[in-house]
């Protein structure tokens, strides 16, 4: 028998990807499959997913759901293994490009019942009120899937594990305590010891608040999210609930973000062999129309454009970089507030030849970014793990990032530890706190021996799924009902895998169980105050 796992989200690569979260559930679920558990993942079809899905199969919902009739439409995601179930609903079929926002960058009215639903669907499978199989497991993801632990002891389904991964403390889920019971939550739940959060329903909360366990994606995180100033108002209910609280960091698809043999960049390379990262600088120059200059440094900024990600300060600080550092070149690359959208336009504009910017998301771009920048600027007020830098490092681009969240964990910074550098960190977020850092990258950059020294580190960081999938694997069980507990042991499957980077990820998972437990040690952790 193998274990049953239903991830729960918003989204998932290559179906809509506004952010990480999109690539996280895919590749854990892929991961998990090669390590021998059943993992599918239940998302919303959207119109953007249910096309890029291709072939399905309709299956039945034998209740109605919060907003209305719905029904799953069953298919595999392209390129894996990993059977997805899309949520289809009259709502979400209006869902545009951005799920949760309107062409003004308002958030859907309806967002509350739309992703009631989905959580209602969740609880219909494990209800057995579908032609699939029951999950041991429930694995919801941020506020989107945040009622599930909660609807599910509602229903008296305690055999169901349930964990809940905070990807994201800022974004909540909080609507009108009016919605409550057209979303299924019952009104003595709404106090400040249910779900109740200053006046408002809040998904997020009642995912802390009633699943089995917590996790959030990087050590420091953890940490800082028991605090009020990382704590978005719930550092209250995660301190109650610090015992449950995991910090299991994310990871990525090092198959696929691979510069030796990456498909989607100019000329692969390796650390052995740098030759080819000219040549991808050229192609990132011609790709985003600036002059064709191998002297030049280029440093790229993909990630949202928002308050978070400090795209004021990039905006005020630009103008003095571009001033202080000849012939540097900047790539944007990105989307999200239309007003800072608007001014890295108008800084192009000013700067033509200087800077050049991208409104907008597409995997071509990704890759050319990583592999021909010489660095990344990577600033950020909070943030839970930091893909992107992952990304950069990979590529031997060097992060210029934030002292903050799992930056901490993932760089090293080059005045911390020279030997072991991997790139810029820095405190603040004012004018002067990042353009000193980026002049601090650049007199590194002056140093070829150490720059160089710095991307071999930076291309050797280990940072794949085997740690993370089995301390996963690890909350499962410890989650799951006692008869099944047994099952959730990583074993690896020697079976055909439709994509390379697939079997690429088997091979890590069938290293032998020492090294898999070095790497946990090295990748997991436990912070202090934080249950392992």
């Amino acid at each position: 028998m193998q274990a049953r796992v239903l991830l729960v989200s918003s989204e998932a690569v290559p179906l809509v990807k506004t952010g990480g979260l999109a690539d996280v559930i895919t590749a854990l679920a892929v991961s998990l499959r090669h390590a021998g558990i059943d993992a599918s993942i239940l998302m919303p079809a959207y119109p953007e997913a249910v096309r890029k899905l291709g072939d399905t199969v309709q299956i039945g919902l034998r209740n109605g759901l919060p907003g209305g009739a719905g029904r799953l439409l069953r298919g595999t995601i392209p390129g894996t293994d990993v059977p997805v179930l899309l949520l289809d609903t009259a709502r979400f079929r209006q869902r545009g490009a951005n799920p949760y926002l309107d062409t003004d960058g308002t958030e859907f009215a309806d967002n509350a019942v739309c992703f009631a639903d989905l959580s209602h669907a969740a609880v219909a499978i494990c209800a057995g009120e579908t032609s699939l199989p029951v999950p041991h497991v429930v694995h919801a993801n941020d506020w989107h899937a945040g009622l599930i632990p909660c609807l599910l002891k509602l229903r008296g389904l305690d055999h169901i594990g349930t964990m809940l991964t905070i990807h994201n403390l800022a974004f909540q889920g909080n609507f009108a305590l009016s919605s409550a019971e057209q979303v299924g939550i019952p009104q003595h739940l709404l106090t400040g010891d249910g779900v109740e959060y200053w006046g408002k329903l809040s998904f997020l909360k009642a995912g802390i608040r009633f699943s089995d366990c917590v996790s959030t994606v990087s050590r420091n995180y953890a940490h800082e999210i028991m605090t009020p100033r990382f704590g978005c108002g719930m550092d209250g209910i995660l301190s109650f609930r610090k015992l449950d609280l995991r910090a299991i960091p994310n990871a990525i698809d090092a198959a696929l973000w691979n510069p030796a043999d990456d498909a989607l960049i100019a000329r692969n390379f390796s650390i052995g062999n740098m030759k080819g990262k000219s040549a991808c600088k050229r192609d990132l120059q011609k790709l985003f129309g600036l002059p064709v200059d191998p002297f030049a440094p280029v440093m790229g900024l993909g990630s949202r454009i928002s308050h978070q990600k400090m795209a004021d300060v990039v905006i005020q600080s630009l103008p003095g970089i571009i001033a202080r550092h000849a012939r540097l070149q900047v790539v944007v690359l990105g989307c999200g507030d239309h007003e800072y959208e608007k001014d890295f336009q108008a800084l192009a504009q000013r700067y033509p030849g200087r800077i050049a910017v991208h409104i907008g998301y597409d995997e071509r771009r990704a890759h050319a970014l990583h592999a021909g920048s010489d660095m990344l600027l990577h600033p950020t007020r909070f943030e839970p793990f930091g893909l992107t830098p992952l990304y950069a490092m990979r590529y031997g681009a060097i992060p210029i990032g934030s002292r903050v969240g799992g930056l901490v964990d993932t760089v090293c910074d080059a005045d911390l530890d020279p030997q072991r550098a991997t790139g810029v960190l820095f405190d603040g977020d004012t004018v002067d706190d990042m353009q000193q850092a980026v002049a601090r990258a650049f007199a590194l950059y002056g140093d070829s021996e150490r720059w160089q020294a710095m991307q071999r580190n930076a291309m050797a960081v280990d940072c794949d799924w085997a740690g993370p999938t089995r301390a996963y694997i690890e909350a499962y069980a410890e989650v799951a009902d006692m008869a099944v507990r047994p099952w959730f042991v990583p074993r690896p499957q020697p079976v055909e895998r439709p994509a390379a980077h697939a079997q690429v990820q088997h091979e890590r998972l069938a290293k032998p169980a020492a090294a898999i437990a070095a790497a946990l040690a090295n990748v997991v952790g436990t912070p202090a105050g934080v249950a392992a």
